[in-house]
């Protein structure tokens, strides 16, 4: 959660514009950056919102030094705190002196102050009695209801284990059902009171001569009872007696301890949060403009300021220890472990209380997100419009729009009850598989519902249709093809799916990633073409252990101050966020677990290639692919002129981080590497661990055993796109125990007869690229990977392997329009200060198309090679 946020989720409502205007001071701060950058004034100015004032952002005076300017903010602020503070800490200290002070009254006054408790009915007429009844019951009905209420909505009268209880029988006035200014009213009516010559004893003459015989007796009940009472707690003190005065005395003091009590802790806690706010704050500084002023300005100025200084913190702490031994005295009977614990429910329960407002629904959004499925990558996804309709149909029941979804849908059901009722294909199961091979692909293709619904159909077709045959050639039962099905969709090729997604979000939430990187960055220097091949470089490396979805969102962050410090028109920017995304495509290539589409090719080569002989080939592919766009972005964008003509721009250097490894780094570094390594000798240790996919659990056992990962990041994983690849391995095996293979098989053959391996992959990879530049690279892989098997099967020598691993290859290279891939859907998203897109289609058109070429002519030539050296 950002600080910002955070800062509001925590802050006392009323309070709110005593905090410190931590958004308005980061506002200044990149500011002042833009100041820094171009080496002039800043036209704008800063509006502090708390004190409604106003000042130029540049000191025109001649004060030099970004500190200059931002310390007066932070003196302002500082100012603000201070003065809040030492009004409420002396509001909060004297409530707390009167308090003590009463309960040292009450203390004295003992239980001889209630003498003549609820005596206030003797005087009353025998004919009045009746009615004064009715009221009295009435009265105490309403204290109840009232005090139901109370008990609901807040922490005021709600009674804790052990709390002081109201014996229902007992027909009294309640304090503690009394609020705002009743709690006046109820502590005169506790409280000794100077009497009537009603009021006056039932033995003095004046009250004899106006007393019926009824109240006479009903005085002498009275009297009983008091008599009763004073034999039954003698001993006993106000704290500890059991009579309603009492009762009612505890009562209310308890609802005073605890409202000075639940402010103390609230003025702890605006302490707690303000001084994290100055932290907090002063640490972007220095990391924005290069400064050093947080450590100093926070050792020589807020900790010493009187909020912040350690005898304010222990005055504080002494205030609540006091209160909690009043709370104790007063309730728990001497119990100050009860005292305690009930204190911090009624505290906790008031927070909870003020949190369900507005901030409680404005973090819970920014929690959810707008997409769903991407996890907490959701904010750098495309937010799509709603879908226009092509035609509304008029119904009975309203209208009906027909959108390119629905239309789309209609046709792939069309086709797929077509093919069901007519023989294309020999063999009824063949001729069935082929019916969902075609409804898949148009369902995939055209998007109609999710691309992970669509697969999760896949499996409830094969069996309902009973497409799966078994060794003997019979369509196996139902029940036989669901136990089938479900044993292959969770391969050892998902287990390493899911093993990737771990390494990548340990390496996310450990920051290992970001340190790496940004000393990487670091060596880049201030030219705009070694920066922008820097970048390059690090969004590759980063695709392959990160996948490449979470390796652009990471850069996109890395670069957002760079661009703030651009001139306006400036054509790097855009370079720079194209650069990142095509690398990150390239980058999907580079490893076995960087993309789905690799781990799907890994799946079907016989027998499956090793991590070694992978980078033999994708490294130096990718690398190749890298250069050679970069020299394309700098010819076609030339990021290093000036937007006005004159020079050329110079960039500012990305600092490295000043954080050390810290021991839960190492380990998930030595872990990392670990898997890796087993990964890449796989074959040579086949016979200890089976497959790559148990490997994959190393990481998994490693990290959410010791606490590096939660549930939380668990839940998190991209498990859309688990299922679509299991949708993929079940589609594939249909198609294989089908016999629709078979059939394929011999069109294939005769296709090819006569063309040599090489002209088939000069065939097969503008085939692929075309797929996989209009719909998603994991589902290209799904189709085609089969298809390229079958063909590699087909050719003398079965180069089946090298054909496949080509096609898992091209399927990342597949980025010529905005929506080919996950990274060019985000830099497609990347927008400035104003709200305007860095990119448009023309961007891609010009620069994704040419740069999708040339890394399909580096796989089909150098790719090539490398495969056929590797013995493929």
């Amino acid at each position: 959660m950002k600080f910002s946020s955070a800062l509001k989720f925590n802050a006392v409502a009323d309070w709110w514009e005593e905090y410190i205007a931590y958004d308005v001071l980061k506002r200044y701060i990149y500011q002042l950056e833009k100041q820094q950058q171009r080496r002039h004034g800043i036209e704008s100015s800063y509006h502090d919102l708390e004190a409604n004032e106003q000042t130029a952002l540049v000191d025109h005076t001649g004060s030099s030094g970004a500190d200059s300017l931002f310390k007066p903010l932070l003196d302002r602020e500082l100012e603000k705190i201070t003065l809040f503070y030492e009004v409420q800490e002396k509001e909060l200290m004297d409530e707390l002196a009167e308090l003590e002070q009463s309960i040292a009254q009450q203390d004295e006054g003992g239980l001889e102050a209630g003498l003549n408790y609820m005596d206030e009915y003797e005087d009353e007429d025998e004919d009045e009695e009746e009615d004064n009844v009715i009221r009295s019951d009435d009265h105490a009905k309403g204290s109840r209801r009232r005090q139901r209420k109370s008990s609901s909505v807040g922490y005021g009268t709600r009674f804790a284990p052990g709390s002081i209880r109201e014996e229902p029988g007992n027909r009294r006035f309640s304090v503690s059902s009394s609020e705002g200014g009743d709690l006046d009213a109820s502590v005169y009516s506790v409280g000794p009171r100077p009497r009537s010559n009603s009021q006056l004893p039932s033995g003095s003459r004046a009250a004899n001569a106006s007393i019926s015989p009824m109240g006479r007796a009903r005085s002498l009940v009275s009297r009983l009872r008091t008599m009763k009472d004073s034999v039954t707690s003698s001993g006993d003190t106000i704290w500890t007696a059991k009579s309603n005065y009492a009762l009612d005395t505890r009562l209310l003091f308890k609802r005073r301890i605890t409202n000075v009590y639940v402010s103390f802790c609230s003025l702890r806690s605006y302490v707690e949060v303000n001084f994290s706010g100055f932290r907090k704050i002063l640490k972007k500084y220095d990391k924005v403009v290069y400064s050093e002023l947080k450590d100093r300005y926070m050792h020589e100025l807020v900790e010493t300021a009187t909020p912040f200084t350690q005898e304010s913190k222990a005055k504080v702490s002494n205030a609540i220890a006091r209160l909690t031994d009043l709370y104790a005295k007063c309730v728990t009977n001497g119990d100050k472990s009860a005292a305690q614990q009930q204190l911090k429910l009624y505290q906790r329960e008031h927070i909870a209380w003020e949190r369900n407002t507005v901030w409680r629904q404005m973090i819970g959004q920014q929690r959810r997100g707008p997409v769903d499925g991407l996890g907490v990558l959701v904010s750098a996804t495309l937010e799509q419009p709603e879908e226009r309709s092509i035609i509304d149909v008029p119904t009975p029941l309203g209208s009906l729009k027909l959108t390119k979804k629905r239309l789309s849908l209609t046709i792939a059901v069309t086709v797929f009850i077509a093919l069901l009722n007519m023989d294309i294909v020999a063999g009824e199961e063949a001729n069935k598989c082929l019916a969902v091979l075609v409804f898949s692909t148009i369902m995939w293709a055209t998007e109609a519902i999710p691309l992970f619904v669509t697969s999760t159909c896949v499996p409830l077709l094969l069996v309902c249709l009973q497409v799966i045959r078994g060794d003997d050639g019979a369509a196996l039962s139902t029940p036989d093809a669901t136990k089938y099905i479900f044993s292959v969709m969770f391969s050892p090729t998902i287990m390493l799916l899911i093993g990737g997604f771990t390494i990548s979000s340990a390496l996310s939430k450990t920051n290992i990633d970001r340190i790496l990187i940004t000393r990487v960055l670091s060596f880049a220097g201030s030219r705009p073409s070694s920066v922008l091949l820097a970048f390059m470089g690090v969004s590759c490396f980063a695709s392959m252990w990160i996948s490449n979805v979470a390796a652009p969102t990471l850069c996109f962050t890395l670069i957002r101050p760079i661009l703030r410090t651009l001139p306006p028109g400036s054509a790097f920017a855009p370079a720079l966020i194209l650069a990142i995304a095509l690398a990150a495509n390239v980058g999907g290539q580079s490893s076995p677990i960087s993309s789905p589409q690799n781990l799907i090719a890994l799946a079907a080569m016989d027998p499956p290639l090793d991590w070694a002989r992978w980078f033999a080939v994708a490294l130096p592919v990718s690398i190749i692919s890298i250069l050679l766009i970069w020299l394309l972005l700098l010819v076609t964008y030339r990021p290093a002129r000036s937007p006005d003509g004159e020079g050329d721009i110079e960039i500012r250097t990305i600092r490295p981080t000043k954080e050390s490894f810290t021991l839960k780094q190492y380990w998930v570094t030595f872990v990392c590497l670990a898997t890796i390594s087993l990964w890449c000798f796989e074959h040579e240790i086949e016979g200890l661990v089976g497959d790559m996919g148990v490997i994959a659990i190393i990481p998994i056992v490693a990290f959410f055993a010791t606490g590096v990962l939660k549930k939380d990041d668990f839940e998190q994983f991209a498990w859309t796109i688990v299922f679509l690849a299991m949708g993929g391995i079940a589609l594939g095996k249909g198609v294989t125990s089908s016999g629709l293979l078979v059939t394929m098989d011999g069109v294939i053959h005769r296709l090819l007869e006569g063309l040599s391996l090489y002209t088939v992959v000069l065939v097969l990879s503008p085939v692929v690229l075309i797929v996989s530049t209009f719909i998603s690279h994991t589902i290209a892989s799904v189709l085609l990977v089969p298809i390229a098997k079958e063909v590699g099967q087909s050719l003398p020598g079965n180069h089946a392997n090298l054909l496949i691993f080509m096609t898992g290859l091209l399927c990342s290279v597949g980025m010529g329009m905005p929506v080919s891939g996950f990274p060019n859907q985000t830099a497609a998203a990347q927008e400035d200060e104003l709200g305007r897109l860095y990119l448009s289609n023309v961007d891609f058109l010009k620069n994704g198309v040419p740069a999708s070429i040339i890394a399909t002519l580096v796989v089909a030539t150098v790719g090539f090679i490398l495969m056929t050296a590797i013995g493929l």
